[in-house]
């Protein structure tokens, strides 16, 4: 694990007893837990299979293998509190309070859609949630996840912002011009690598310079910090202390977490690059499976209770793909222009839309 400055680990034993992880979970909140991972499971499944039957048109890069990082992270931060997201986004959304429904017809290009059909996969965004959306450009929202930060330190707010962004994503300029401004002015945002070894076929043993991207934050005056991407409760604790830091004046915190993601880059990707041992190894580690077995040890939840909330998540699922595909419309073609342009004039209260 990447070791933190001395500054930073006074700061995290001042702060461990103030973050939302400290305190003990109760029972609906772990369960909680576990239904949004299986959501954001299954969803991604039925994305695949709608893939398969050319119902969805175009790219979609699912979230499968990495749930615990999205539904960790999120469990920590405020309502006011922001997210930016990658093209790999459907869990990020999710977990931040998404609904199944509007997040496949936005998928499925229909006006119910969280951007009215228009941003698809790869572009899906939810201002009310305080999620500033995903882009389809690796890195691309670094940027924007820091100028969101610069925005909360001025607001006076106490907010703070997470940024998800792959492996592949550290290696861009727009990373380390990023991390280098949160740093030198001490910005509150979490930056989240989503580690999951490649960068679409390309291993990280290739392709970076350093074992742990989580050491590149002593570069720019932050704490780097490792958590297992498939365990929960550990990235919730991670991100726990680093929100925490944020908000008491402390600045950017770079956690790096280390998953697998299931399924090829895209559907197109057969995944030859990678062996059946290196795909079982991660497999036997499945964020769900682990998550379950230990609320069964723990006796917050029952074997049937597991199987009925899978269920349940299935009845979810399907009640999503009816509301897609059978009871909302495409966007009438002429709204083709709607929301392309905004224009301002001055009114009495200040700038207002034309």
């Amino acid at each position: 694990m990447a070791r933190a400055t001395k500054k930073a680990k006074r700061s995290r034993k001042k702060t461990a007893a103030k973050t939302p992880a400290a305190r003990a979970l109760k029972r609906e909140e772990k369960v909680h837990f576990l239904h949004q991972m299986m959501q954001i499971r299954a969803f991604e499944d039925k994305v695949f299979e709608l893939l398969a039957r050319d119902v969805l048109k175009g790219a979609s890069h699912v979230y499968a293998g990495q749930e615990a990082i999205a539904v960790g992270a999120c469990s920590v931060i405020e309502p006011t509190d922001y997210i930016t997201s990658t093209h790999r986004g459907h869990g990020h959304c999710l977990a931040r309070g998404g609904e199944l429904d509007r997040m496949l017809a936005e998928l499925c290009g229909k006006a119910t859609g969280y951007c009215k059909g228009r941003g698809g996969s790869m572009h899906i965004a939810d201002t009310s949630a305080g999620n500033l959306g995903a882009t389809g450009i690796v890195g691309g929202n670094i940027p924007v996840a820091t100028g969101a930060g610069l925005a909360c330190k001025f607001n006076g707010r106490n907010q703070v912002v997470l940024c998800f962004f792959g492996d592949g994503a550290s290696n861009n300029g727009t990373f380390h011009e990023s991390l280098n401004m949160a740093g030198a002015w001490q910005l509150p945002v979490v930056y989240i690598c989503e580690n999951n070894l490649y960068g679409m076929s390309v291993s990280t043993d290739v392709a970076c310079s350093v074992k742990d991207i989580a050491t590149r934050g002593v570069a720019y005056g932050m704490p780097g910090e490792i958590a297992d991407g498939m365990k929960v409760l550990e990235v919730r604790e991670a991100v726990a202390r680093a929100v925490a830091r944020a908000r008491e004046g402390g600045g950017p915190t770079l956690l790096e977490c280390k998953a697998y993601r299931y399924r090829g880059h895209s559907r197109s990707d057969p995944r030859k690059y990678r062996t059946r041992e290196e795909e079982d190894h991660w497999h036997s580690r499945d964020p769900i499976e682990q998550f379950s077995n230990l609320l069964v040890k723990t006796r917050a939840m029952t074997r049937k209770q597991v199987a009925d909330l899978h269920v349940q998540v299935e009845l979810e699922i399907a009640a999503a793909e009816k509301f897609a595909l059978e009871e909302s419309e495409y966007p009438d073609p002429s709204e083709l222009h709607d929301d392309v342009y905004v224009g301002w004039k001055k009114g009495p209260m200040g700038l207002e839309k034309v």
